[in-house]
């Protein structure tokens, strides 16, 4: 798989859209996780393409949220990214936003599965005394999950779906990206 851009070059583009710290390490965060999930499923040899799919996800969100996805795709194509890495960025708004492109290969249907679910623990981390995912059980996640209240935002449904398009069950789901995440954490 190639991307046609550097991480530096990658994370320069981030930058130049979003200002935003929340935004920048939501980028960072599942950059991590799918590079977690490419080395826990098999593709270690395209660990760093789909770290860069990851980081760059939500490039387009901070400045044309209406655009989403579909912004995305002309940015990504003016800074020379590949086809490949263009329509990995833009699946994941599959079925979401203006975009009809569906996740196909394992990693698209990764992002669009975990992309929610890494705001969702991140929220539940932030409600810990710890501050941190490292002391955070498959059941504590799963009650804050099951707590529609709870960062509303983040869709149940979308990473429902992810977990059905994946053929995985939900619980298989929460802990693989809850793992990827204390990795994560650890590396940080």
């Amino acid at each position: 798989m190639q991307a046609n851009l550097t991480r530096e070059q990658a994370l320069d583009l981030l930058k130049t859209y979003n200002q935003e710290p929340f935004h920048i390490q939501h980028a960072l965060t599942v950059e991590s996780v799918l590079r977690w999930y490419a080395q826990e499923l098999g593709y270690l040899q395209d660990q760093d393409f789909w770290g860069l799919v990851g980081l760059l996800h939500d490039l387009d969100f901070e400045k044309w949220p209406e655009e989403h996805c579909v912004k995305a795709q002309s940015l990504l194509s003016e800074a020379g990214a590949s086809p490949e890495l263009v329509h990995g960025v833009v699946s994941h708004g599959w079925g979401l936003t203006g975009v009809d492109v569906k996740p196909e290969h394992q990693m698209e249907k990764v992002l669009f599965a975990a992309d929610e679910l890494t705001g969702l623990i991140w929220a539940a981390a932030l409600m810990r005394p710890s501050k941190s995912v490292q002391d955070m059980e498959l059941k504590s996640l799963k009650k804050k999950f099951k707590d529609a209240r709870f960062a509303a935002g983040c869709s149940r449904q979308v990473i429902r779906d992810g977990a059905e398009m994946l053929g995985w069950e939900l619980d298989d789901l929460l802990s693989r990206t809850l793992e990827a995440m204390r990795a994560y954490e650890r590396q940080s």
